[in-house]
Parts: C-alpha cells; sequence; structure tokens
C-alpha cells in the first residue's frame, strides 16, 4: 500500500507524517492495514528556520510522566543547504542547575554541540539526547511512535517550554558521532536498510510467527529516483507499507529506506 501523508504547517516550516497510526495524526488505512498501533512513527521534515532546543523521555519517563512509549528517534538527511547544522547533544556534562540557569539567562546556545550535516548524514538520536534542527535541512525521521517533545529553549518565541520534565529526561550516554548512513543502522526500536535498486530487486518479506502484529509489517521509503513498486509508480519521498510475508518488487532507478520495528521491542 501507498501511504498517503497527513501535512502539519509549523512555526519553522512543515512536517509530514508519512506512516502513522499515533491519535495525533492517524492514517486510517494504514492502521486498517496493520490491524491496530503501529510502533513507529515516519516523518518528513522541512526546517526553513531551527527548531527549539529539546529533549524526548525514556519509555520509563514517558510512562511516569505522560502515560505512553518514548521517543527514540533518528535522522537521515534528505537535503541540506551549504553550512545546514544541528544540534546533536550538548558539548559537556551539565547539572540540572547550569542547565536551569543557561536556559534563564538566554545561554543556552553556549552549552550545546553544532555538527555541519549533508545529504546521506545519519543522525541517530536516543531518548534523552538535547537536540534541534538547523534550519535549511530536510529530513527522514524515524521514531517511536510518540509525540512527546520537552522544549527546553526556544530562541526567544514565546512558545511554552517544559523545563523540568526536559531537564529530568535527559542523558548523557548512547551519542554516535554523525556520519554518513552505513547501510544498515539497528537499535533497540528500529532498523533501517539502505536498497538501491538497479534495474529490478525482489524480496520476500518473513512471514509473521503466527497472527500478525502490527510490529511484523515493514515500510519502504524512497529517497530518490524513479520507477515502480509493485507495479505502482514510485518517486521521491513515496512510501509504501508490506504485510509479513508478501513479496517486495521494484523496478527501475530507485534508492529506497527499509524501515521495520526491531524485534527486540515490541510495545
Amino acid at each position: 500500500m501507498k501511504l498517503n501523508a497527513i501535512k502539519s504547517d509549523k512555526i519553522w516550516g512543515y512536517e509530514q507524517w508519512i506512516a502513522s497510526t499515533h491519535p495525533n495524526g492517524c492514517q486510517k488505512e494504514f492502521e486498517k492495514l496493520v490491524g491496530g498501533d503501529y510502533p513507529l512513527l515516519v516523518k518528513v521534515i522541512q526546517a526553513d528556520d531551527k527548531l527549539s532546543v529539546q529533549v524526548h523521555p525514556d519509555d520509563e519517563t514517558a510512562e511516569l510522566y505522560e502515560h505512553c512509549r518514548g521517543k527514540t528517534e533518528c535522522w537521515y538527511v534528505l537535503s541540506a543547504e551549504k553550512d545546514a547544522q544541528l544540534v546533536h547533544g550538548m558539548n559537556g556534562i551539565y547539572s540540572a542547575s547550569e542547565i536551569r540557569k543557561a536556559i534563564e539567562t538566554n545561554s543556552m546556545s553556549d552549552l550545546l554541540r553544532y555538527v555541519k550535516v549533508e545529504a546521506g548524514d545519519f543522525v541517530y538520536i536516543p531518548a534523552g539526547t538535547v537536540h534541534a534542527i538547523g534550519g535549511g535541512l530536510r529530513l527522514l525521521e524515524v521514531q517511536q511512535s510518540s509525540d512527546i517533545t520537552y522544549r527546553l529553549f526556544d530562541w526567544g518565541r514565546g512558545r511554552e517550554c517544559h523545563i523540568e520534565k526536559g531537564i529530568a529526561s535527559i542523558k548523557s550516554g548512547g551519542i554516535r558521532d554523525v556520519a554518513r548512513f552505513p547501510g544498515v543502522f539497528s537499535c533497540p526500536y528500529f532498523t533501517l536498510e539502505e536498497i538501491t535498486v538497479e534495474s529490478s530487486y525482489s524480496d520476500v518479506l518473513p512471514a509473521a510467527n503466527g497472527e500478525a502484529r502490527p510490529s511484523d509489517f515493514v515500510l519502504f521509503f524512497v529517497i530518490g529516483g524513479e520507477g515502480e513498486v509493485n507495479g505502482e509508480k514510485a518517486s521521491k519521498e513515496d512510501i509504501f507499507a508490506f504485510a509479513p510475508g508478501e513479496e517486495v518488487r521494484a523496478a527501475g532507478d530507485l534508492q529506497m529506506m527499509k524501515i521495520r520495528p526491531s524485534t527486540e521491542k515490541r510495545r
């Protein structure tokens, strides 16, 4: 099934929820296909201006504060203007009082770690990582199906911030360097695999072990190129959902990202 995006305009640009069963932006046809709550949420983010400095809680903290799953995510850079950058963690280990003071004195930017990125770079954002997307970036975002964001600092734009919950959610470990996408990436929540189609490609997905669960379904996102997927026209930023045991057939000149929930987590 080719999925239709749900677009949401923001003060910094817009985002498209391209694979979602989350109540805040549910694709009903996708929800019906998978039979319930898909554990991942996939977006395309267009950042014309910088986003807030923010952090997402892990599963335990999100359950405590919001009674929902946490939000580990990753970004694949689809396009980037010259010298575009993002915030990926902090440039040191700071106490809660130091972070609180930096927010209060509008000096939070001095605590952040800035990284320049370009198309094809990959950024892993485990829950608890302070981060912000800079302007001039278009990203593929794969995350747990959660809509919890704690803003720490919003560059003076006046939107609500969530300082105490945000500070309580910060973790310093688990950050990996920003680098070119390695071809395959896996964490406890999702697995990504880059696939290059030159003329043709086929694969039969693993069958479900018993009755199919939502987490057994697999997504294919078109990074670039033109062609067909199972006889349907496929072009840049299209996304297709496949059931367990289904055959995937692609033709043409396509660069795709295969996205599936990891077997380590089945929430």
